[in-house]
This record gives C-alpha cells, sequence and structure tokens, in this order.
C-alpha cells in the first residue's frame, strides 16, 4: 500500500496585484514559470488579499468619514476612527469589545477581527483591503480561468487569518470555496474498532488553508500555493456550510 502523501507547493514570483489585474492568468504564469503546472485534482489556495486587491476592494481613509459611534470607540481604544468607521460598515453587528481588540460578525456571517478589514501587506499607506463581495464566486471564476487556460480541473480555496477562542495565535481558514466539498461527514461510519460515529465532521477546507500557510508566510510575498495529491470531495461547494448556524451555536 502507497502510504498516503499530500503535498504543498508555493506559487512564487508573482508581481504586485493591483486593481484590475488578470488574478487567474499571474497565477497560470507563475506556475508554469517554476515548472511546477497545475495537474487534474490540484488545489488553489489563494490568499484573499491578493483577490481583493485584484477586484479593487480597497479603501482610502482620505475618503472615509466617520461616525460619531466610529469615533468614540476610536477614542476609548486609541485607534483611527476612519479605520473603524470602514470596520462597522462591514459588519452586521459587534459580538464584542475589549482590549482594544473589535470583534464582529461581518456581512458574510464570519466571527473575526475588524470584520475582515485589514491594512497590512498593501503597498500604498492610507489604504485598507475589504474582503472580496462574494468569496464563492470569486473561487469559481478562478476555477473556471485556470480551467480555460490549462485545460486542467482544479478547486479553489480563498484564505485569510483569523484568531480562535481559547487558543492562541491565529490560522488560516477558508472563506470561499469553488470544486471542493468543504466539509466531509464521517457520521454514521464505523471506526476501526466498530464504534459508530455520531458527530465527527472535519472542515477539510479549513485544514488545506492552514497547510497552505505554512509555504506562504506573512511575509514571503507567496500569495498562492497548490495543495496536490489530497483526494477531497468534488462538488461546487460553498463557504456557508462552514458557518454554524445560531441555533447550534451554544456561544451565541
Amino acid at each position: 500500500m502507497t502510504p498516503p502523501e499530500v503535498r504543498v507547493i508555493g506559487i512564487t514570483a508573482m508581481p504586485e496585484v493591483r486593481t484590475g489585474d488578470d488574478l487567474a492568468g499571474m497565477i497560470v504564469d507563475a506556475v508554469e514559470a517554476q515548472g511546477t503546472g497545475f495537474l487534474d485534482g490540484d488545489i488553489l489556495v489563494v490568499t484573499q488579499k491578493v483577490v481583493s486587491k485584484a477586484e479593487g476592494r480597497l479603501v482610502a481613509l482620505s475618503d472615509v468619514e466617520p461616525s460619531s459611534f466610529a469615533q468614540t470607540i476610536a477614542d476609548r481604544y486609541d485607534k483611527d476612527a476612519r479605520h473603524v468607521e470602514v470596520v462597522l460598515r462591514e459588519s452586521r453587528r459587534i459580538v464584542r469589545m475589549d482590549h482594544g481588540v473589535i470583534i464582529t460578525e461581518n456581512r458574510l456571517g464570519h466571527i473575526c477581527a475588524n470584520s475582515g478589514v485589514d491594512a497590512s501587506n498593501l503597498e500604498t499607506q492610507g489604504l485598507l483591503a475589504l474582503l472580496p463581495e462574494d468569496p464563492d464566486r470569486s473561487c469559481q471564476e478562478l476555477r473556471s480561468e485556470v480551467r480555460r487556460r490549462t485545460n486542467v480541473e482544479v478547486a479553489v480555496i480563498m484564505s485569510d487569518t483569523f484568531g480562535r477562542p481559547w487558543r492562541e495565535g491565529c490560522t488560516n481558514v477558508a472563506i470561499g470555496v469553488s470544486g471542493i466539498d468543504p466539509l466531509i461527514d464521517y457520521s454514521g461510519q464505523e471506526d476501526p474498532s466498530g464504534f459508530v460515529l455520531r458527530v465527527s465532521v472535519l472542515a477539510i477546507a479549513d485544514e488545506l488553508a492552514a497547510a497552505a500557510e505554512l509555504v506562504m508566510g506573512k511575509m514571503d510575498r507567496v500569495p498562492a500555493a497548490i495543495a496536490r495529491g489530497y483526494p477531497y470531495p468534488r462538488a461546487q461547494g460553498s463557504s456557508s456550510s462552514l458557518i454554524r448556524p445560531p441555533d447550534k451555536d451554544l456561544f451565541r
């Protein structure tokens, strides 16, 4: 029996992504230039930041007029009121504010810091990056373009960095998917000892996003990676299935 193996390959030498750029073309060119190529069944993991840049999901702080509520929060936590205002605009509700941290439920339904609004890894000061309008749609478009240009079928996962309750440190999670079921449900199956699994559901899209982060890094300018060799369940997929519904959320 061949031992199971999954490879994670960083996609290097991509130029800086700017609004309106052909992101799929840049990725395909970089993959071909480094001799990796795409194989059928590969999983392309791409960071939210480069998708947001290509789609123009950027806000200039100079264009933001903060509300009085945003100013109050900014004064309390020594933040830029304009940044706080953008966080509020991208949120459905504030979950918690403490120790200078604003945890929100953003418009996509994710519970995260600052609604996913981020100022890091932007080549121009005074800009904020917002999450894509529809991460699943963005993944579908990337997947279709890769297939058109290479005649290879891949899945696509969009990753972003989230903190975690009760655990130090951050990890990458999937906020968009296409071509892969983000969950595998083992409920009803028997383990090798004959025990029937009842609530064993693995968030494989999150696990793949986290694995890809190991080769992408935060400072290495590697905005995408290929996960190769993982026999994932092929499906259209939706990142919304990763969000626990309110009636099952014991901490809401």
